[in-house]
């Protein structure tokens, strides 16, 4: 690309031309494990791409609940000899995210706690995507470069509830097994969710829904800063 520049000599324009670097954009995509659109794992990943977009990323919201696909088959066709692999071999919906994920400069996932885990779409989501590039003869990850990761979760436990019930575990296990194949990883935690628009429609006595709403209204401010905070930082420490 040439950038003309006039600069006048002797009453006479002259032209120069400088030639400017052509800019690369930096891709973040964004992964909703959650079913519920529009409501608080969704927000955040909006927040979190908000944050990389004003920082100058270009970016992608992808929800797993849209797609038609499944977990690992254990086909075991990414660990045959002498096979290049690049991504999950199976043929479905979630084929074309895994090839979009591979060309990204970071991935941000993002899902709420259920029954003590992520959701059954994002467990076989992860399946997909790590298992090909997880060796069976202690060698590194054959995704071929670094990207960094981030992952968001959401839940309804208090978070002075989360040493008792385990779930730290859950969280430093994803991240571990996530850096072993990107590089780079880390995680937001966002507890006490407000999951309903009328909590006296449901039979949910043990918590207090104005409480809840409260919450939502201060503490969930916060949160999404913070999200909005770590887009902006996954695109600075990605253009270093």
């Amino acid at each position: 690309m040439q950038v003309q520049v006039l600069s006048a000599v002797g009453g006479e324009p002259r032209r120069r031309y400088l030639r400017k670097e052509k800019y690369k954009s930096m891709k973040i995509i964004a992964i909703n494990g959650s079913p519920r659109k529009n409501w608080n794992t969704h927000i955040l990943l909006e927040k979190c791409l908000d944050g990389a977009k004003e920082a100058g990323a270009e970016t992608e919201l992808i929800h797993l609940y849209d797609l038609n696909f499944k977990g690992c088959t254990s086909c075991f066709v990414c660990k045959l000899k002498d096979v290049t692999v690049e991504k999950c071999a199976m043929n479905d919906e979630l084929k074309p995210v895994l090839e979009k994920i591979r060309a990204c400069d970071a991935l941000v996932l993002g899902s709420p706690v259920y029954f003590g885990d992520v959701t059954g779409e994002m467990r076989s989501f992860l399946e997909r995507l790590l298992f090909p590039y997880s060796s069976y003869e202690l060698k590194p990850s054959s995704f071929g470069k670094t990207i960094n990761t981030a992952f968001i979760y959401t839940m309804n436990a208090p978070k002075f509830a989360l040493p008792f019930v385990n779930y730290n575990l859950i969280f430093k296990k994803n991240r571990k097994n996530i850096t072993r194949i990107f590089g780079n990883s880390t995680y937001q935690v966002v507890t006490s969710t407000y999951q309903f628009d009328d909590y006296n429609k449901y039979a949910i006595s043990v918590f207090n829904g104005e409480k809840r709403l409260k919450r939502r209204e201060t503490v969930f401010k916060k949160d999404c800063r913070k999200a909005f905070l770590l887009g902006k930082k996954l695109y600075n420490i990605i253009r270093l």
